[in-house]
């Protein structure tokens, strides 16, 4: 079962995981990578760069293993090309006897056209394909090129962190199945923007998804409109919330929310 968790270094990474990484310092971005690059090799993994050696790690050519997939990202044309170019690298891995994909990517303002919401569909959906293809997806986000706003928005739809921001974010999003996203922590006004970001990219997938509130501990006034606004963002959207505790739910109750025409059901 999927869970959130912050980890202290590369070693800490496992199979299906989605880290938010936000190096420490330029200089040990190199050797962090290879670190990671080497335990792709001793544990059989076949190494996937998003974009050349030298933008995202720091690293020569000659670095890494010669089996590694680089993926050019300037001669990719949009997210969806690149995600479909690292199927494609998951399924020939599992064919050539792989034990998984070691993804790496280094993110930049300038290759994430389209504002928060369009980064963050970007994420979910390369998380969503970690988690069904049990791949290791590492985006590198550098503090120094990323405004404050936009790493809390990103973070946050990573279930994994590493780095000298891992702190555990108010909530995090992240997927759990097929159109069905857990959501853990807290979402009061102050990450409110930050969630509603994330469930109006999640709903552009599908005209039905579901969040798993099993986990999450409280969501306030400010969080339940930015719930209800998501799934407005777009026409015939629908989200069904499940696994809600008590208090939850009767805060939804209390709220209002439960009418006909609602477009967020908070099942039973």
């Amino acid at each position: 079962m999927r869970a959130a968790r912050t980890l202290a270094t590369f070693d800490d990474v496992e199979l299906g995981d989605h880290v938010c990484w936000h190096p420490d310092s330029a200089d040990a971005f190199p050797a962090d990578v290879l670190a990671y690059v080497a335990d792709g090799a001793l544990y059989g993994d076949k190494i996937v760069v998003v974009g050349s050696t030298g933008a995202v790690s720091g690293l020569p050519r000659d670095a890494v293993p010669s089996a590694s997939v680089i993926l050019d990202s300037p001669r990719i044309a949009d997210p969806d090309s690149v995600l479909a170019a690292v199927r494609r690298e998951a399924r020939t891995a599992a064919r050539e006897g792989y034990r998984s994909v070691r993804v790496l990517t280094e993110r930049a303002p300038a290759a994430a056209p389209g504002g928060a919401e369009e980064l963050l569909a970007q994420e979910l959906k390369l998380d969503e394909f970690a988690s069904e293809s049990n791949a290791i997806v590492v985006c590198a986000f550098r503090p120094s090129q990323w405004d404050r706003p936009t790493l809390e928005h990103v973070t946050g739809v990573h279930p994994h962190e590493m780095g000298i921001r891992a702190e555990r974010p108010a909530f995090r999003m992240y997927s759990t199945g097929a159109d069905v996203w857990s959501v853990d922590g807290v979402i009061d006004s102050e990450c409110a923007d930050a969630f509603n970001t994330a469930v109006r990219a999640a709903v552009r997938f599908a005209p039905k998804v579901s969040l798993r509130f099993d986990t999450l501990e409280m969501i306030d006034a400010a969080g339940m409109r930015a719930l209800v606004d998501a799934a407005r963002h777009l026409p015939d959207r629908r989200i069904v919330v499940e696994g809600a505790n008590d208090i939850v739910r009767l805060c939804w109750e209390l709220a209002g929310y439960v009418t006909d025409g609602m477009p967020v059901v908070m099942a039973a």
